[in-house]
């Protein structure tokens, strides 16, 4: 079986070292187009201040170890193509600018990431470097022995350490970012303020909310950082603004984040089921959020490049995910967080909580003590754990770590409050400081279900007397109604009284009229009659006289 591995920093070496012991007999070939493996690129900034005297310390595996395993590392060879559909690579010696091909049974992609440039005016000056590998750390110290002022763009963790170390040094160091805070992806406000009164009372000048803008510079060497609220003066700038994946030769042909990171199932294979991926080059499952996230650690890279070469042919151990867990140590500072902070609960819509406590490390009685920030993030409905972050003078970085197991876990608040801690009055109090935490998560809980519980009684009442209101509202208008139509049935019967007596008196007079009126047209005629009769009878006498006398 052939397998080709492209890049070979933290996934790629844990990957060659489990397809070795998995495939003894496999033909593994490596592809890295640089001259070494393993580099710690967080050790850098140690390595600036002069903590780490030999950089040879920050490398934790060689070809040569490599080739012992026998593989077949390919030192300063990029890979130029790959056609997953035809299982085909095209490769470049960089030494001596050959170019070939390889085929491959299965693949596994390790090409990590690369720092973000911005395309920008001025941006390739002289003197304004990366910070990723070993020959971007022996270029940034080169340039620092010259410089008097550095500006260090970007103030995540990379940032910060590197201003640390260049302030260390004596430097004049400005940090810089578009975020008004530090560190603004792993703390909330309330470790971050601490952290930048730490910068600002040693002397490191922190213009947050800026964006960069241009750069300026003299015979072709930086000279000024511009934003878009001011300008600072720089003989050297250190760009940290991100990494994203370096995953362009994959485009079109696997399933890809927008960014361009890979994605793997939980066996670490990608949409090609013979194309494995590990490392920067990857989306991780994010446990808080059970979705897939870029997080670019080194840890996540060992990791998923150990499960990448376990489970080469077959489903062997699946991925558990990450919290993204994480720590600095600030001058005299020590930090860490793991999960979600508050402010990114809220950003990802979840229905979040938090507790943060403040409090010795330790018992009172003990000769000295270290106040102990501590706040964890939970989901208001079932209290499962999402975050936490913890800063104290004292190491108790290791919480960070426990915190993780609880997350991936998905342990509830009420669960760290009753699980099981060591007490010795050198290291801690009776009650853990992350038991406490878990007990006022669970105090808050329970007073938010009797503040919910008194709300809808009082709704419910409220809408019971509303409910009331309306019915005695609705039968008064009915009581209001049966009066009113009462009154107005008397009215209208009083009125039909009149109508009707006006009218039986009007057909009375009309009667009575026609009565008197035949009557006295009865009288009239007989009196007509009687007259006629009497003057019919005088006639007839007048005539009986006249012919008698005749």
């Amino acid at each position: 079986m052939k397998i080709a591995v492209i890049g070979c920093t933290h996934a790629g070496t844990a990957a060659v070292k489990a397809i070795a012991a998995e495939h003894p007999g496999a033909q593994i070939t490596v592809y890295e187009r640089n001259d070494n493996i393993s580099f710690l690129s967080c050790g850098i900034a140690l390595h600036v201040g002069g903590v780490v005297k030999d950089p040879e310390g920050l490398f934790y595996s060689s070809p040569e170890q490599l080739a012992a395993l026998g593989v077949d590392t390919r030192m300063r060879h990029e890979v130029l193509q790959v056609d997953a559909a035809a299982k085909m690579l095209r490769i470049r010696n960089l030494t001596s600018g050959e170019e070939f091909q390889d085929s491959y049974d299965k693949l596994v992609v390790t090409t990590g990431s690369w720092p973000i440039v911005p395309d920008m005016e001025g941006i390739k000056l002289d003197n304004i470097q990366l910070c990723k590998n070993y020959f971007h750390a022996k270029e940034i110290i080169a340039r620092a022995e010259g410089a008097r002022r550095v500006a260090v763009i970007g103030a995540g963790y990379i940032g910060i350490e590197l201003a640390e170390a260049f302030c260390e040094l004596g430097k004049e160091v400005t940090l810089l970012d578009n975020m008004d805070r530090v560190m603004a992806k792993y703390l909330d406000h309330e470790f971050t303020e601490i952290a930048e009164e730490e910068l600002t009372a040693r002397g490191i000048r922190a213009a947050l909310g800026e964006k960069v803008s241009r750069f300026k510079g003299e015979n072709g060497r930086v000279t000024t950082v511009i934003t878009d609220k001011g300008e600072y003066e720089a003989d050297l700038v250190v760009l940290c603004i991100g990494f994203r994946p370096g995953t362009d030769l994959l485009k079109g042909q696997l399933d890809m984040l927008d960014n361009g990171a890979l994605l793997v199932d939980e066996y670490m294979r990608t949409s090609n089921p013979d194309v494995l991926a590990a490392g920067d080059s990857c989306a991780v499952r994010y446990n808080p959020t059970g979705k897939a996230a870029y997080i670019p650690l080194a840890t996540n890279a060992v990791r998923m490049g150990t499960l990448a070469g376990k489970n080469l042919t077959e489903q062997k151990v699946k991925y558990r995910g990450t919290q993204g867990t994480s720590a600095i140590k600030l001058f005299d500072l020590n930090i860490a967080s793991t999960g979600m902070t508050e402010a990114a609960a809220e950003a990802a819509g979840l229905n979040a909580a938090a507790v943060t406590l403040r409090e010795s490390h330790r018992p009172d009685f003990m000769p000295d003590i270290e106040e102990v920030l501590l706040k964890i993030v939970y989901e208001k409905d079932s209290g499962r754990l999402l975050g936490a972050q913890i800063l104290s003078k004292a190491d108790l970085t290791q919480a960070a770590n426990t915190l993780s197991v609880c997350i991936q876990n998905r342990m509830t608040a009420e669960d760290l409050a009753y699980v099981d801690f060591f007490f010795q009055p050198h290291y801690n109090h009776p009650w853990n400081l992350l038991n406490k935490a878990g007990l006022v998560a669970e105090e808050q809980r329970a007073k938010a279900a009797d503040d919910a519980a008194e709300d809808h009684g009082a709704g419910a009442a409220e809408e019971a007397a509303e409910v009331q209101g309306a019915q005695a509202a609705e039968e008064a208008a009915e009581d209001h109604g049966a009066k009113a139509a009462e009154e107005q049935g008397a009215d209208a019967a009083e009125e039909a009284a009149e109508v009707q007596g006006a009218q039986a008196a009007e057909e009375a007079a009309e009667v009575q009229g026609a009565q008197a009126a035949e009557e006295a047209a009865e009288d009239h005629g007989a009196k007509a009659a009687e007259e006629q009769g009497a003057d019919a009878a005088s006639e007839r006498k007048q005539g009986k006289a006249q012919r008698v006398s005749a």
